[in-house]
């Protein structure tokens, strides 16, 4: 069975292009637009691994994060933080790895691969 990444992010070609480089690479994908509809997804697919962009609407990606880690149930899930925000490595404490867009795809899935077991 695939590992599944939920990509967070409302930037429609960067969620294309994520998914696109994670099925590819032989990963389920799916998708939120936004800090609440990515809390809801969590909740119903479990993911293994998320992408989170920050800056967004509806409940940033750092509010997001917070929820989720409140959460015993998704508190280790492993999140990598995709963003062009300033300061984005201080703004989730503890992510797996932060990637600046654009992103190296390589290196993205380098990263994906250590964190999964893979």
């Amino acid at each position: 069975m695939s590992k599944k990444i939920l990509i967070v992010d409302d930037e429609d070609d960067i969620i294309t292009f994520l998914r696109t480089v994670f099925r590819k690479a032989g990963y389920e994908t799916v998708t939120a637009n936004n800090g609440e509809e990515a809390l809801k997804t969590v909740r119903e697919e479990e993911p293994d691994m998320i992408t989170l962009d920050l800056q967004m609407p509806k409940n940033t990606g750092t509010d997001f994060y917070r929820n989720i880690r409140k959460d015993k149930k998704y508190a280790d899930i492993p999140v990598v933080v995709v963003s062009g925000l300033p300061g984005r490595h201080l703004a989730v404490p503890r992510p797996v790895a932060v990637f600046e867009k654009p992103i190296d795809p390589d290196e993205l899935l380098k990263v994906v691969k250590e964190t999964l077991g893979e």
